[in-house]
């Protein structure tokens, strides 16, 4: 089983942000067991937890499981970032303040590269019909504005 951890997750545990509000997650496969554990985890921890990642908000870029960056495994589950690129494009779709500075982290990290940023954009903008809320000359605007 994977866990992925995006948002301000990442953000914390590479170092750029001290806290976040929430901790954005994915399983796969889900798994009603460690559903049901959430809200226990939840209370002792006295974090928000969601269940979300850049793939509710954008179409899947290829191949971001294997950028998925691996983290620990812990018991049968293996933790990992969600892939960086996914993260950052569905940032930058987004747009909030907070959401850029998350996207010029990652690329000053070298976690992201403009150009592959721009070629996975690319890719998935044939998709993004699937996506009624995005507009997609908007979008590529945004992107280009973010790499600005």
């Amino acid at each position: 089983m994977r866990m992925y951890l995006t948002g301000g997750s990442s953000a914390v545990i590479e170092g750029w942000r001290q806290a976040t509000i929430d901790v954005d997650l994915r399983f796969e496969p889900e798994a009603d067991e460690l559903l049901r554990a959430l809200p226990t985890l939840k209370e002792r921890l006295a974090v928000n937890i969601e269940l979300a990642s850049p793939i509710d908000f954008i179409p899947e870029l290829p191949e971001w499981r294997e950028r998925s960056p691996h983290l620990i495994r812990e018991g049968h589950v293996d933790v990992h970032h969600f892939d960086f690129y996914s993260q950052a494009l569905s940032k930058v779709e987004r747009g909030f303040a907070q959401d850029l500075a998350d996207v010029r982290e990652m690329i000053e990290r070298g976690l992201v590269e403009p150009s592959r940023l721009r070629e996975l954009f690319a890719a998935i903008a044939p998709d993004l019909y699937r996506y009624p809320a995005i507009e997609p000359k908007a979008f590529g605007a945004k992107l280009e504005s973010a790499l600005a």
